[in-house]
């Protein structure tokens, strides 16, 4: 089994590969927002929910056009919803 972590210059490598590949600028692969979302899905909702959301990020923001500021929108739309997923859930725990 190999160590998986991933130091901050293979992902600027892994982004640029996913660029070059797909076509894509570098404004259309925020890193760090999506590291971001991950984060906070992560720790609002679970851990397991984080690549799936990113993924729904992604395809609300393709539908919805795919421009930067349409995935920005569809992150904090993301980011709101696991906000108000954690806190509904400390609501429930302190009944």
């Amino acid at each position: 089994m190999s160590d998986r972590t991933l130091p901050p210059e293979a992902l600027e490598e892994w982004s640029a590969d996913l660029r070059e590949r797909f076509g894509l600028a570098p404004e259309d692969v925020p890193i760090a927002l999506i590291l971001d979302l991950a984060r906070d899905v992560a720790n609002d909702v679970a851990r397991p929910a984080a690549p799936f959301s990113a993924f729904v990020a992604g395809l609300v923001a393709g539908r919805a056009g795919g421009s930067p500021e349409d995935v920005r929108a569809a992150v904090a739309a993301v980011v709101e919803l696991a906000a108000a997923h954690a806190a509904r859930s400390a609501g429930e725990v302190g009944r």
